[in-house]
Order: structure tokens, then sequence, then C-alpha cells
């Protein structure tokens, strides 16, 4: 599980990060990322968002935000998320073509989608 200080919950802090416009997208998953960091101590918020336009079971689109959560928990763990700490704040976004993915393949796209910030 995620920390919750590394955790992006508020509704303001969403659309602030929305409204930079700074996206990627590979395999099905978006990333959005906020705002460069102004002080360098503080953690980068990261939100998962899988919406009820992308599969009417919330047993699926629960699967896929702790795919990709555990996904990025990992990367940070190693020390491979160097580019993505220069952010305030990302947001993943899991679309239709990720809900057949594996751990792998999620873990994968993730990856390369922080080396491409």
């Amino acid at each position: 599980m995620l920390k919750k200080q590394y955790r992006l919950k508020n509704k303001k802090a969403f659309d602030a990060t929305y409204r930079v416009k700074n996206s990627f997208h590979k395999g099905g998953i978006t990333l959005f990322a906020g705002l460069p960091k102004k002080d360098a101590d503080s953690f980068t918020k990261v939100g998962f968002v899988v919406s009820k336009k992308t599969h009417k079971r919330a047993v699926k689109r629960n699967r896929l935000k702790r795919l990709m959560r555990e996904a990025y928990r990992l990367t940070l763990k190693t020390g491979s998320t160097v580019n993505s700490q220069n952010y305030m704040s990302l947001i993943f976004i899991g679309g239709e073509n990720a809900l057949d993915k594996t751990f792998q393949e999620i873990q994968n796209i993730i990856n390369n989608l922080i080396e491409r910030l």
C-alpha cells in the first residue's frame, strides 16, 4: 500500500494537476503531471483514477487501480522514479485498454511513462 504522505486526495489538488495539461499516454494509461516542485524536500503526491465509463463493474475498476498503485509503489521503492520526483503531483488514469493487462505489463507501462517525464 502506498504511504499516506504520497497520496493525492482532495479535489482541488486533482483539478490543479489537470489544469497544467502536461500529459503522456501509453497502453491505456494516461499520466498527468502537475507543476514542478519549488521545494525539493516535499513528497510527490500521486493519484490513481479509473472512471465508471471505463468499466461498469467496480471490481474491475478497483483491480486496475490496485495494480497501478502497486506498480508505482515498487518503482518508488527501487528508486527509479527520479523523473517523477521533480513534480508536485501525478495522476495515473486507467482506460479500457489497460483492463485486461497483467501486472507486469502495467508495471512496464508505468515505468515507461515515468521515464518520458
